[in-house]
């Protein structure tokens, strides 16, 4: 997996350790605010898609605070998608836990090239 983030994001770093207790091999590039928008849109993530981090795996997009089972899941089934994201930065998923363990529900989406979205998980 290859990670994209700004060098400074606290939570990026956080998402990256789960990743890699859940079995990932990581690899982090930090780039500039510019920089990394630009990455966004070449891989085709909508400013509706959008976070704090992209990812790619195994020619997937990862957008954002996904968990390490959506990843997996998406990798076994192979769907003909450009790829999966948590948009925004939901409190409680991985890499966002707050003290007392408040969570936001969020959706897992996957998009495609053409901007259609569909719910993969709901969390």
């Amino acid at each position: 997996m290859q990670v994209y983030k700004s060098p400074t994001c606290g939570c990026c770093k956080a998402w990256v350790d789960k990743m890699k207790s859940s079995g990932f091999e990581v690899r982090v590039t930090d780039l500039d605010e510019t920089a990394l928008q630009e990455l966004k849109a070449k891989r085709g993530v909508g400013d509706n898609l959008q976070s704090c981090h992209t990812a790619v795996v195994n020619g997937y997009v990862v957008e954002g605070h996904v968990p390490a089972e959506d990843i997996h899941r998406l990798l076994k089934e192979k769907p003909a998608i450009v790829g999966i994201a948590a948009p925004g930065m939901p409190r409680g998923s991985p890499g966002m836990e707050v003290p007392g363990g408040a969570k936001d529900a969020y959706q897992v989406l996957t998009f495609t090239r053409a901007g259609k979205t569909t719910v993969f998980a709901r969390h």
